[in-house]
């Protein structure tokens, strides 16, 4: 017989907005912690008698868990019941941050975030589930604004954050700050949170069959991707047999899973979702949406510290006023789609998107604290037309009993797409840093009469200062290449901002491929 609390909220008298608040807390604990730890790692290597090559284990290894654990959360909620799994994977991730702030030794901070990774696997989805069915239809633009800003701040305010606390406190309290967020999830989660009666429960008892060989298949190849993307840059990528090995496996491992699972007829991952036209396309735009927005996150800091001397702290203030803009356009971009079609917004954010790249792939050595800013509010405000109506479009054809296995999928392709920007950005900006170098080294030789007068003129300051005149020549010398060096890394980071903005415009055209989600007006009684 149903509890008071459950006939509450069976007839809709838990207000959905109690129940967004109890599952945000949830969504951000998770995507932080998939940031968070990145400045932290050479105090954690050094605290920790590790190397720094070896402490990286420490940020692989939680996405590694969590990448597999992403897609298989639709069926792991049939199999235990969706409230009762949600519940266990925040108390897996709550108690591993406990034993991560704890770890005494390097190999253990790894497993102790590999539970952690696999404990925080299926928040995203099964959140992002609950939020589309506590809303009506009409009213899923709000839902998914909710959402939007756990997933889009969470990395904006992540490194951020982890500096602050690493260098005011320490590494270790990056990981003991989940604790009490995850206690208050879980207790508000026991008394909001049920499961909709539309959800099928298929227990081991009742004749539901684990799918072995598609689970090891996916996690496999999810795992080797991860590994690749993660260390590609760092081993030379195919240059390395470890990388093409490790790219092997991952191949064979995710195309076997994807035929092996569309030959089922109750597969784990159901990839028969993506016969659905506006979830296929939907799914790709957010892998690239989430190529741009780790990719840029992760660039914009580099390009400030390395290059204009600025401080972690300061760098990440030049990302922040543009996370704020995220969280106040995100309820309006929400409140948009009940009057403006869908794809509209989408085109409108990927326009801004593109020109707020193109704005950055014409930064020099002397750009300003203010216009790097600014810069990072334009790409924020398309971002915050682009997270919404996406996900609207994305569901809006998913039947109701289908939607926990869609929301795996869709977080998947943007958490692959994330790395895939970040393992890319980086590798470009090593490759395009050496061509460049090539090109300005060639004009660097006697016959240059503007290389020549560069030096000169350096010359002439050091003899000014006192030096010798060999030691002036030599010392003007080390000046002109320690100039070449940074204009070479100035133009490598103008490619990969021009390269992000045209990918960004070339998601456009997909925009009129997909059917048409006509706006709904919001009904003063969808409560």
């Amino acid at each position: 017989m149903p509890t008071l609390l459950e006939r509450a909220r069976q007839n809709g008298e838990t207000h959905p907005w109690i129940i967004a608040f109890t599952v945000m807390l949830a969504i951000f604990m998770e995507v932080l912690d998939t940031s968070v730890a990145n400045v932290a790692l050479p105090h954690i290597a050094g605290n920790l008698s590790a190397g720094v090559d070896e402490s990286t284990w420490v940020l692989t290894s939680y996405l590694v868990s969590n990448a597999i654990v992403l897609p298989l959360t639709g069926w792991f909620s049939s199999l235990f019941g969706r409230k009762r799994f949600y519940m266990t994977c925040v108390a897996i991730f709550t108690f591993s941050s406990l034993l991560c702030g704890l770890a005494p030794s390097l190999p253990l901070l790894v497993f102790f975030r590999i539970l952690q990774g696999a404990g925080g696997g299926a928040l995203q989805p099964i959140s992002q589930a609950i939020l589309l069915e506590s809303f009506p239809k009409q009213k899923r633009g709000m839902a998914m604004a909710i959402f939007g800003m756990g997933v889009v701040m969470a990395p904006i305010i992540g490194p951020t954050l982890g500096g602050w606390i690493t260098d005011s406190y320490s590494w270790r309290w990056i990981f003991l700050i989940n604790i009490p967020v995850g206690v208050i999830s879980l207790v508000l989660t026991l008394f909001l949170i049920f499961d909709p009666p539309y959800l099928v429960r298929k227990s081991l008892r009742e004749g539901a069959k684990i799918d072995y060989i598609g689970i090891g298949l996916l996690s496999v190849g999810l795992g080797f991707l991860q590994v690749v993307l993660d260390k590609g840059e760092r081993n030379d990528w195919f240059g390395s047999g470890f990388i093409v090995w490790c790219s092997v496996v991952a191949a064979i491992g995710l195309l076997g899973a994807f035929l092996w699972e569309l030959s089922r007829e109750d597969p784990a991952v159901d990839f028969h979702l993506l016969k659905e036209r506006n979830f296929l396309i939907a799914t790709l735009t957010m892998f690239m949406l989430g190529l741009v927005l780790y990719g840029s996150t992760a660039l914009l800091p580099i390009f400030l510290q390395t290059l204009l001397g600025y401080t972690a702290l300061l760098s990440g203030l030049v990302l922040s006023p543009g996370g704020f803009l995220v969280i106040f356009l995100l309820p309006v971009v929400g409140k948009l789609l009940t009057r403006i079609e869908s794809r509209w917004l989408v085109v409108f954010g990927l326009s801004m998107l593109a020109l707020s790249l193109f704005h950055m792939a014409h930064f020099d050595l002397e750009v300003d604290f203010g216009t790097a800013m600014m810069a990072r509010v334009y790409q924020s405000a398309g971002m915050a037309f682009l997270f919404v109506p996406i996900n609207v479009m994305a569901f809006y054809f998913v039947p109701k009993e289908k939607i926990n296995n869609a929301t795996g999928i869709i977080n998947l392709a943007r958490n692959i797409g994330g790395s895939v920007g970040i393992a890319g950005v980086v590798t470009m900006l090593a490759r395009r840093a050496q061509f460049h170098q090539a090109v300005l080294v060639s004009h660097m030789t006697p016959l240059d009469s503007a290389y020549q007068a560069m030096l000169s003129g350096a010359k002439q300051m050091l003899l000014a200062q006192g030096s010798d005149p060999v030691q002036a020549a030599h010392q003007a010398q080390g000046l002109a290449y320690g100039l070449l060096m940074r204009h070479a890394s100035m133009l490598a980071f103008l490619d990969d901002f021009w390269l992000m903005a045209v990918a960004s415009l070339g998601m456009i055209p997909f925009m009129f491929l997909m059917k048409k989600v006509r706006p709904h007006k919001e009904d003063a009684t969808a409560y």
